[in-house]
């Protein structure tokens, strides 16, 4: 991918931008993995997480992919590695998170998808919160042991559009509640994820 594209870009240009997209899973006490693996099992929201990124980049961290243990089908698959020695077949390896961007968005532009998915983990989730446009998260209702948490989402800044209730499914460990939350108008002053 070219180097060229600026973050953000000109105003205008980013009102055409795809839409930047955290997508987490988070318990009700905050925890989003455990040992480098989700410590619960909800197939009813991998069908929902499968059917939000589909035909979009998703960018992750190197151990998030490494978690997943393979690309995800129909999806670019952009890592994101300090480790210049790291290479996976199927996914294409960023060195940090602006050239990792650039290319989602160049991607983006050519399957002409609304948005990039930011799938985790929890490093890549706190250095975008400040310039995404969008959160897609999955509170699960348990509150289980874990080591990785999700950013605080401050109300001041997020405004919840979108609910949506789940009763536990044949293969979920609980309950969940998807909630989408747009970034409030009035917060101008956002990072356009520069360094």
């Amino acid at each position: 991918m070219s180097g060229s594209s600026q973050a953000g870009g000109p105003p205008s240009a980013r009102a055409t931008a795809p839409a930047l997209v955290l997508i987490a899973a988070v318990a009700d006490n905050g925890v989003i993995g455990q040992g480098g693996g989700l410590p619960w099992r909800l197939k009813s929201d991998l069908r929902n997480f499968r059917a939000i990124t589909m035909g979009k980049p998703v960018v992750m961290g190197r151990k998030t992919y490494l978690s997943i243990g393979k690309p995800l089908a129909g999806r670019t698959n952009i890592v994101v590695s300090r480790n210049r020695d790291f290479a996976a077949p199927g996914v294409m390896v960023a060195p940090g998170i602006e050239p990792a961007l650039a290319a989602a968005r160049g991607d983006a532009r050519r399957r002409a998808a609304d948005a990039i998915a930011v799938i985790g983990g929890a490093e890549l989730y706190a250095h975008m919160m400040g310039f995404a446009d969008r959160l897609v998260i999955t509170y699960v209702h348990l509150r289980p042991e874990g080591d990785t948490m999700f950013p605080v989402i401050e109300p001041a800044l997020w405004q919840e559009v979108e609910r949506r209730e789940h009763d536990p499914g044949p293969d979920d460990a609980a309950g969940f509640t998807v909630l989408v939350y747009e970034r409030r108008a009035t917060h101008l002053g956002r990072n356009k994820g520069g360094s």
